[in-house]
């Protein structure tokens, strides 16, 4: 066992060598996908708000380099590493990876909704580097510009589609974690990664949220009436297995744009037409409530 944990270890360094040699900034992983150097910061009085300026490393993401010398370092320090993650936001490619995970069990079709996007919204994703996960998913590789931070999300797009960026990681082809191999996509290891369509783009990027009945800006009521009407035909159009996720997809969306409160009997309505029960509609939207209420930064780790 230790002869294979050598090895792996070995190809995982080789691998986040070569990345790094193609201006990627990576750091090692453990199998279960987290930071495989542990923080210096361990035992301290929270919050830390140290990223590496202390000099040490074990800070994860912060500790990504592109220097063939401080990768060597970093998993000489992390023996037990089996993989690598990629930073994504960062020069010089500031990657922006869209993460589309399968969830057959709850019915959720990531790269559907993704098509229905760019139909929706008149893009189209260009040939790029893709990752297939051990779960059957797949990670796309696109590039930002530089006058543009991507934030991370989870499920803001659509169920099922996650987006990595500033601040956060995609993890590597090559890497071996608890479930299995990350690997390139046939045919795509000749790939640079391509540039994010601008369409796609804005997505990615809201605009600041401004406050209800600003110079410009939108009122509760009104934004219902034009937004808040597709979200309640995104909950009518959900079949058995789809209900609870999209319900409570649609309620986040509400609850994020200000307008929640006010849409939550139209939700629910919606979702009793598609067979759950009004207590469970209910509860959906009371859990998307609490999510978007006590929640900061989402979606930062890894993908």
């Amino acid at each position: 066992m230790a002869t294979i944990d050598r090895q792996t270890a070995t190809l995982a360094l080789a691998h986040a060598l070569a990345a790094a040699g193609r201006g990627l900034p990576v750091f090692p992983l453990s199998a279960t996908k987290l930071p495989a150097l542990r923080s210096p910061h361990h035992g301290e009085q929270p919050p830390v708000h140290c990223r590496g300026e202390c000099g040490l490393p074990g800070h994860g993401v912060h500790d990504a380099t592109t220097d063939p010398a401080a990768v060597r370092a970093l998993f000489a320090a992390a023996p037990r590493a089996t993989g690598y993650g990629i930073a994504c936001g960062r020069a010089p490619h500031r990657l922006v990876g869209i993460d589309l995970d399968i969830d057959t069990a709850h019915g959720n079709d990531s790269v559907g909704a993704l098509q229905q996007l760019a139909l929706q919204h008149l893009f189209t994703i260009p040939p790029t580097v893709t990752v297939l996960t051990p779960s059957g998913g797949r990670h796309l590789w696109l590039t930002g510009p530089a006058d543009t931070t991507v934030p991370n999300s989870a499920g803001r797009l659509a169920p099922g589609i996650d987006v990595r960026g500033s601040g956060g990681y995609l993890v590597g082809p090559g890497s071996v974690t608890a479930h299995g191999r990350y690997r390139l996509a046939p045919g795509t290891a000749h790939l640079p990664p391509a540039p994010c369509p601008r369409a796609l783009l804005r997505l990615l990027t809201p605009p600041p949220r401004r406050p209800a009945g600003a110079p410009g800006g939108t009122t509760p009521t009104e934004i219902p009436g034009r937004r808040g009407e597709g979200l309640i035909q995104f909950v009518l159009a959900a079949h058995e297995g789809q209900r609870n996720t999209r319900l409570f997809w649609a309620a986040c969306r509400a609850y994020e744009h200000g307008f929640g409160d006010t849409l939550a009997d139209a939700l629910t309505a919606a979702a009793v037409r598609t067979g759950l029960t009004k207590q469970e509609a209910r509860a959906a939207i009371a859990s998307a409530e609490r999510l978007t209420r006590g929640r900061g930064r989402e979606g930062d780790g890894p993908a």
